[in-house]
């Protein structure tokens, strides 16, 4: 994706701003963010009470060595409830969680610039992954494929439809879809590996990703040898401002640990996860659009018709003044049909979500922003407004932070 050769290059120039003379300097920005929430989701697993609140600091490490060589990290710590996913569990806790962690190789030739990187990756799957600076992000929540657990597991093997679906057979369907305790399709959070991003001609980009498990569930990289799997993209800039790309994946989604329950002869790397998605992104003056469609399947013995998942959303965002925008994301998540060997069936293995999310933001000066917004989230079998949330965030960046060295 473009944006990722964009922002390793714009790496080395943050990390050299003081430092053109020497050519080397370490950087570390940081963004500092406090959110608040109202919402009946904290009420999932007890009677807690419907607000909440948490906080969020990103580090940005930089290294800058030289004009090719350099390192960079994203480091997450958040005290939970934070994002308005985590809100289903009322607990208040604390996470460190690397978003990335690599060191990297840029070359640059007229229009054409080549990075290759190695360590903790972000997804190379979709165009969400990079996003994840809350100033990045005009809204609060995510897309619905980046944050929904699935009664898929990595540490368990399903032995037929009513194991894999059978939280629709309960009497609580708003509690089942809180509490799923298996994958997210595609994670926010790194993964061990190595990639390279290329770029030509300022319209076409590309990158190859190898990583260590599958973007539903990373391994760590002493896994590589028979978690190791494939993910790709590409995309073209049409004109300036509008850019339509796709990516794909393949590799096993299992653990070691569910390895003892697979058929004989069989194991982990004989039922991959594939997924393929397309995505755009169009901006005109004070108008932005973003969309994507994904779509992924769980390979798994004893199904006669795999698990599957289709997903997509379409945001927009408005300019309304040079320091107030409006957003809005439309999203949907359902899952396809079922079929074991028994001959069980079911047309969907977990509820079908649909959200709404409208917000804006105010930017309070250069570096400070306040955004507010509300979702709308419809859970399948769940009437009501118990899964809606309205959240406010005020959002800081500090970018002094850097030191040159020779």
């Amino acid at each position: 994706m473009r944006t990722r050769l964009t922002l390793a290059l714009a790496m080395l120039a943050a990390a050299g701003v003081a430092a053109q003379d020497s050519g080397a300097g370490f950087s570390v920005p940081i963004t500092l963010g406090g959110g608040a929430m109202y919402t009946d989701r904290l009420q999932a697993e007890g009677d807690a009470s419907p607000y909440t609140a948490g906080f969020r600091a990103v580090l940005y490490p930089t290294l800058r060595l030289d004009d090719h060589w350099f390192g960079y990290a994203a480091i997450q710590l958040r005290e939970a409830p934070y994002f308005y996913y985590d809100a289903f569990d009322s607990s208040h806790d604390f996470y460190t969680e690397v978003i990335q962690a690599f060191v990297g190789y840029s070359a640059r030739r007229g229009k054409n610039a080549l990075v290759i990187k190695a360590g903790r990756l972000a997804s190379a799957v979709g165009a969400f992954p990079m996003r994840y600076d809350d100033t990045d992000n005009p809204l609060l929540d995510q897309p619905l494929s980046y944050t929904t657990a699935l009664p898929v597991r990595g540490d368990q093997v399903p032995w037929g439809v009513y194991s894999l679906a059978g939280s629709l057979y309960g009497a609580n369907a708003y509690a089942a879809a809180a509490n799923a305790p298996g994958l997210t399709p595609v994670t926010l959070y790194s993964i061990p590996g190595i990639e390279a991003d290329v770029s030509l001609g300022g319209r076409v980009d590309g990158r190859v990703q190898i990583t260590s498990g599958s973007p539903a569930n990373p391994q760590s990289i002493t896994q590589f040898a028979h978690a190791s799997q494939w993910a790709a993209g590409a995309g073209y800039t049409i004109r300036q401002g509008f850019r339509v790309g796709m990516s794909a994946f393949r590799g096993p989604y299992l653990g070691d640990n569910a390895a003892a329950s697979l058929p004989m002869g069989t194991g982990i790397r004989s039922f991959p996860s594939t997924g393929i998605g397309v995505d755009a992104q169009w901006a005109s003056g004070r108008w932005s659009l973003n969309g994507e469609w994904q779509r992924f399947q769980f390979d798994s013995p004893g199904f006669a018709q795999q698990p599957s998942l289709q997903s997509g959303y379409a945001e927009a965002k408005s300019i309304v003044t040079p320091r107030i925008y409006l957003a809005a994301r439309a999203g949907w998540l359902a899952t396809g049909s079922v079929a074991d060997s028994s001959g069980a069936t079911a047309t969907e293995f977990a509820p079908a979500l649909a959200s709404l999310e409208a917000g804006g933001g105010y930017w309070l000066g250069r570096n400070e922003l306040i955004k507010a917004s509300y979702e709308w989230l419809h859970i399948e079998g769940s009437p009501g407004a118990r899964a809606n949330v309205l959240g406010a965030q005020f959002v800081y960046r500090f970018n002094s932070l850097g030191w040159s060295f020779r």
